[in-house]
């Protein structure tokens, strides 16, 4: 009886070493800029690596009125990998993301570009993302936090050099 308890708590104490810790995000911002100059900055991926100093590329596989799919290259201080979503529009207010390939169990959100009055709008991001293993958490947990927590600030950047410091 004594040498199954153990064995128990031993295989217990395993499994919580094993598992994965799942990350949220949500920013919002007010900003004086209209919903659909914000999305399409959004869905502009093949310029993400402009102005996001961790993305080092973007294959755009896809883009219609719908959805855009892309792999996005992550290069942060040395540390390297990459990720593809396919992201279902509804434009100018919606985004939804969705992993297609990556090192995660799971990586989802979306953008919502809610109007306010004619000329300014609510930008709220949401992500839900855990890694596939203990290993990629602890070497990709920082990077991605980082993102997750930088993301919206640098498109709010961008939007302002590229449509005007404000409307």
């Amino acid at each position: 009886m004594c040498g199954r308890w153990k064995l128990c708590v031993r295989i217990i104490h395993l499994i919580s070493l094993t598992a994965v810790l799942m990350a949220d995000i949500q920013k919002k911002v007010l900003i004086e800029f209209t919903p659909a100059q914000m999305f399409a900055l959004v869905d502009s991926c093949e310029d993400y690596p402009q102005f996001l100093p961790w993305c080092s590329s973007v294959q755009l596989l896809a883009r219609t009125d719908e959805v855009t799919a892309a792999m996005l290259c992550v290069n942060y201080h040395g540390i390297k990998t990459h990720f593809s979503t396919e992201n279902a529009k509804r434009y100018p207010t919606k985004m939804l993301i969705r992993l297609t390939d990556g090192p995660f169990t799971r990586f989802d959100g979306g953008w919502r570009f809610t109007p306010l009055g004619e000329t300014a709008c609510k930008v709220e991001l949401e992500l839900h993302y855990s890694f596939s293993s203990r290993l990629l958490e602890k070497v990709l947990s920082p990077v991605f936090n980082h993102i997750g927590n930088t993301l919206v600030e640098a498109f709010v950047k961008r939007a302002g050099q590229i449509y005007g410091v404000s409307q």
